[in-house]
């Protein structure tokens, strides 16, 4: 196996700026900072090269502050930041961006659409001038949202051939049962779209976090190979957000053990050779 990359991780600085979503039940344990030199041992003793670095809160500030971290640190290999799709300025701002130092690492933008009450956000008229920026400034657009913003999700890639849509965390697929959803359904219409790719990251919080097991993750990384196949799936920790129910290495190593059965060319391609292609890194 060649050395992977995380396609999906975090840090904060609280002394830096509050995380307001942190607030929630049972978060308690990430209410401390997190940062690169903690991430490090744990990424590189899994055999990850490189990361992603994710946005987490909707603040003009943030991403200058993860491009400055990606110019001094070679384990940032990307950054996926954020800024206001609905501002007349959002290409002038991703200009801005991509001039600053670090500014060639800033490989994607995501908004918290999972906040947002209209189910159908990503297709207001302001949004999509947003994501028409995003695509003209070569950069992908990662999607974090609930099961049941997937169609509008479909319908933005529809509207956007040009913009690559990475979801995260698969959707939020209900590993604990809800009830009645049609996540799968409604994935393999995302999958459907080809500039679409996927994220196998954040499963182990939507299951079980004291008890979830690998097979109870099983049904929904074979959906998801079914719907995008390994070159538009990638690896992603979800770090230090999985620690609430895995460890890094644990993480990485069930991700290996739900692909062992697919060819070693397949599995390169879910844990790196994916994120490299679709992030240009």
């Amino acid at each position: 196996m060649t050395a992977a990359i995380d396609a999906h991780h975090h840090v904060w600085d609280l002394s830096v700026r509050a995380q307001d979503w942190l607030a929630g039940p049972g978060l308690e344990p990430l209410r401390r900072d997190f940062t690169l030199d903690e991430l490090r041992p744990q990424a590189t003793a899994a055999g990850v090269a490189a990361g992603v670095l994710v946005q987490t809160i909707c603040v003009p500030e943030e991403t200058p502050e993860y491009l400055a971290l990606a110019a001094a640190d070679p384990l940032v290999a990307g950054v996926v930041g954020w800024t206001d799709l609905t501002s007349p300025a959002v290409a002038d701002t991703l200009g801005t961006l991509r001039a600053m130092p670090g500014g060639e690492r800033l490989v994607g933008i995501r908004h918290q659409v999972q906040g947002e009450d209209d189910p159908d956000w990503l297709l207001r008229p302001d949004v999509g001038r947003g994501l028409a920026a995003v695509a003209s400034a070569g950069l992908a657009y990662d999607l974090v949202l609930r099961p049941e913003q997937l169609p509008s999700a479909a319908e933005a890639a529809r509207r956007h051939p040009g913009l690559t849509f990475v979801l995260d965390h698969l959707g939020k697929p209900p590993v604990r049962p809800r009830g009645p959803d049609t996540w799968a359904a409604d994935l393999h219409a995302l999958a459907a779209l080809p500039n679409t790719a996927a994220k196998l990251s954040g499963l182990v919080t939507e299951a079980d976090l004291d008890h979830w097991r690998t097979d109870d993750l099983r049904p929904f990384v074979a959906t998801a190979l079914h719907a995008f196949g390994p070159r538009r799936l990638m690896f992603g920790s979800d770090w230090p957000v999985c620690t609430l129910a895995a460890t890094y290495d644990r993480v990485f190593a069930t991700t290996r053990e739900l692909l062992a059965d697919l060819p070693e060319t397949e599995q390169d391609e879910i844990l790196g050779g994916t994120a490299a292609r679709v992030y240009r890194l």
